[in-house]
């Protein structure tokens, strides 16, 4: 078995061989899935992980804007249209200038699989540019948007490929990315998610992506007979997700005590509350400030620049910031200081040595692609109203996105329980995801 995962890597890193975040995420699947696959003869000889971690289409393009300054600026974007074998493409775009191609593909493999275990009909892709919104004016991403678009919207519809927001776009930037694309197309259609309440945006969809992560973690809980009432909690990040992974936990009576971001995180050994949580989310979405700003605010936290938070002492952790932020050292200090659940708010969050970490000491861990379904799922409720012309009330949308957090949990239960009882959720999220789309592939054949 280790051979035939071998030369299957082997293949994908001749021909990926630069593009390392896309390996770590074919090789996390791989190891998980082609066990699978060998023990079943329908998929068996049919090279359908093969097929799936090559993109349909990649579509790469040059984006020329105006800054306020008058003078001319050249970013790349790009959109990554990985699989529609289950539905249409969907997947956000990320404006950061970490973007490549590389971690394009790797966010669209990851989205194939977590769209798959949503339920939904949706496929996976994803996209975006270099261009960075930090200390640009309005008018600045607005131009930048509108330049983005222009050419984007000859690649995407409402049928075909659904994009939705992601690092660096917010509800301002979809608004001017779907302002652009109504002009073009003359059309109203639901062709970005997250956006306005007042323009077929979804109630919950802000929301979705922490608070899917923390129902999926109280769902692994429960298998303990445990939950979040009296909970010590880790986050990273302060944007989105981590607000309201942090909200979600507060309400289930937890107590959160870190936030971050690029330049380092806060600890508040009183307790993150409701008005302090406020603040944070005042100081990221409205003023755009930096997460260091919170201990001029409230002198009794700490702030300690560029480090991330998993040193600190807690029940449970959710990493809701980026790519690898949390490794091997990161996950033995967490377990060492009692941590007994980690449901990941980001996109591969845990390097691979880190997750090997986790399933060795045998505590709760969710990867990404199940844990923070909610986002996707949440557009997918999105792009149904906006089908239907009509919107589901908060407590619809919120009852939807429990009932999908569970049924994910589920089926990695399904597929991840070990003969020990110990249930290995990436595993699960992997081999369940796979064989939704795979069996869609056999079914519409060689194409």
């Amino acid at each position: 078995m280790k051979d035939t995962i071998k030369g299957f890597l082997d293949l994908v890193k001749e021909r990926n061989g630069h593009e390392p975040e896309f390996l770590q995420a074919v090789e996390e699947v791989a190891e998980t899935v082609i066990p699978y696959i060998v023990q079943h003869d329908i998929y068996y000889g049919k090279n359908i992980l093969l097929r799936m971690v090559e993109p349909e289409r990649l579509i790469s393009f040059r984006v020329c804007w105006v800054d306020d300054s008058g003078e001319i600026q050249v970013n790349r974007g790009y959109r990554i249209q990985m699989n529609s074998a289950i539905g249409p493409y969907k997947g956000g775009l990320r404006f950061h200038p970490t973007v490549n191609a590389s971690i394009l593909k790797f966010l669209a493999f990851e989205q194939v699989f977590k769209n798959s275990l949503t339920t939904l009909p949706m496929g996976g892709g994803k996209g975006g540019s270099d261009f960075d919104p930090k200390g640009k004016s309005d008018n600045e991403i607005m131009r930048f948007c509108h330049a983005f678009m222009s050419e984007l919207f000859r690649h995407i519809g409402p049928n075909t490929d659904i994009p939705a927001g992601d690092i660096g776009v917010g509800q301002r930037e979809i608004g001017f990315l779907f302002g652009m694309y109504r002009k073009m197309r003359n059309e109203f259609t639901g062709v970005l998610t997250g956006k306005g309440m007042t323009w077929g945006g979804s109630l919950i969809r802000p929301e979705a992506t922490g608070y899917g992560t923390v129902y999926f973690a109280e769902n692994m809980l429960k298998t303990k007979n445990d939950n979040f009432k009296g909970k010590t909690v880790v986050i990273s990040g302060s944007g989105n997700v981590a607000q309201y992974a942090a909200e979600k936990s507060l309400q289930l009576g937890a107590k959160v005590v870190t936030l971050s971001d690029s330049s380092g995180y806060i600890f508040d050994e009183d307790g993150i509350d409701e008005e302090k949580l406020k603040f944070v989310m005042q100081l990221k979405n409205e003023k755009r400030g930096r997460i260091s700003e919170y201990v001029k605010e409230y002198p009794n936290a700490k702030f300690t620049k560029g480090k991330t938070p998993w040193h600190e002492i807690c029940d449970i952790a959710l990493p809701c910031a980026t790519q690898n932020e949390l490794h091997e050292d990161d996950a033995n200090a967490l377990l060492s200081n009692g941590c007994i659940c980690v449901s990941e708010g980001a996109n591969m969050p845990s390097t691979k040595e880190a997750i090997t970490a986790f399933h060795k000491a045998k505590i709760l861990f969710a990867p990404g692609k199940a844990s923070n379904a909610g986002g996707v799922a949440t557009s997918g409720l999105e792009m149904t109203q906006n089908s239907l012309r009509y919107k589901w009330t908060r407590e619809e949308v919120d009852n939807k996105l429990k009932d999908i957090m569970a049924d994910i949990h589920k089926s990695c239960i399904e597929y991840g329980t070990e003969e020990d009882g110990y249930i290995d959720y990436v595993k699960g999220a992997n081999i369940a995801g796979f064989v939704k789309v795979a069996d869609a592939m056999l079914a519409q054949g060689i194409v």
